[in-house]
């Protein structure tokens, strides 16, 4: 509505206006709580981790009432979580590597090639994902102790590959291909004639498109491999093969009344999953989103 060319704004609009106003600071009031309350875990954890043992509070919950760094370095030295740290990197890498390549490559070859028994080989992959690690990890213990594989990284790389570990070759071979049979076979063809043959097509024209899918699936198998609890648990006994999970939990055992070193190992252990999380959050959610729902 307009006056001499002025717009003027109707009582109703203004109501809405306000409505949507109310509205909106409602919701990020409460949206700004739930967010609050799921990161105070975390800042007690940094908090505490900081504090000086030397100074008592009377208060276990007040927050960064003392800096002290070096307990961190107690926690890395003493508490021996450099061992740990060495031990998980050396898992780590190449089950994000295996599962990575493996599922990359497989998946290609189930959405690309026509072969008989295409679709049985790939429900059976997809049929890892149903079925628990609880009932087969005693038969594991048994199968790696015959292949004298226990206390061996290996004993955790290779079952966390085949997806014991929550994210593996089968989630990781259904992720895959989807994004690969989403993709237009003209390209391909392109490609083909051009000279490439086969492998050409995969590494030089596939492969690289299907890079947001396959950073979603390297952030999972990050943080499956990283935080994996019962397989080195299960599989690693010696103390020199202790990963940061395990020792951990070793750690907390021993030291209940050090709180402070108890939170510093916690810190050095959480701290590297949420920079990796902070740093591939925006290929992590393009992969997530590219459309991996076809087939």
């Amino acid at each position: 509505m307009t006056a001499g060319g002025i717009a003027v704004s109707r009582p109703a609009d203004r109501v809405r206006r306000r409505r949507n106003l109310a509205f909106a600071v409602a919701k990020y009031a409460f949206l700004g709580f739930w967010a609050l309350l799921c990161l105070l875990p975390m800042i007690l954890i940094f908090s505490t981790a900081f504090k000086d043992p030397t100074i008592e509070t009377g208060n276990p919950f007040q927050l960064f009432s003392s800096v002290r760094f070096e307990n961190l370095v107690d926690a890395w030295t003493l508490g021996n979580f450099g061992r740990y740290f060495m031990n998980t990197i050396v898992i780590m890498v190449p089950v994000v590597l295996g599962v990575v390549a493996l599922s990359m490559l497989t998946g290609y070859a189930l959405a690309r090639f026509a072969f008989p028994g295409r679709s049985l080989l790939f429900f059976g992959f997809v049929l890892g994902l149903m079925i628990p690690f609880f009932s087969l990890m005693i038969p594991l213990y048994y199968n790696l102790r015959d292949y004298g594989l226990l206390d061996n990284p290996l004993a955790v790389i290779l079952p966390s590959i085949a997806g014991a570990g929550g994210t593996g070759l089968p989630l990781g071979i259904f992720l895959m291909r989807a994004f690969f049979l989403d993709m237009p076979d003209e390209l391909a063809d392109a490609a083909r004639v051009d000279g490439c043959d086969e492998l050409g097509v995969f590494t030089k024209v596939m492969a690289p498109l299907a890079l947001p899918g396959a950073s979603a699936l390297a952030v999972l198998a990050f943080m499956s491999a990283w935080n994996t609890f019962l397989l080195p648990l299960l599989y690693l006994s010696g103390e020199d093969s202790r990963t940061l999970a395990t020792g951990l939990l070793l750690f907390t055992g021993g030291r209940t009344q050090e709180l402070e070193l108890t939170a510093a190992g916690t810190l050095i252990m959480i701290a590297p999953v949420v920079l990796f999380f902070l740093l591939f959050q925006r290929q992590f959610i393009r992969g997530l989103t590219a459309g991996a729902v076809k087939g």
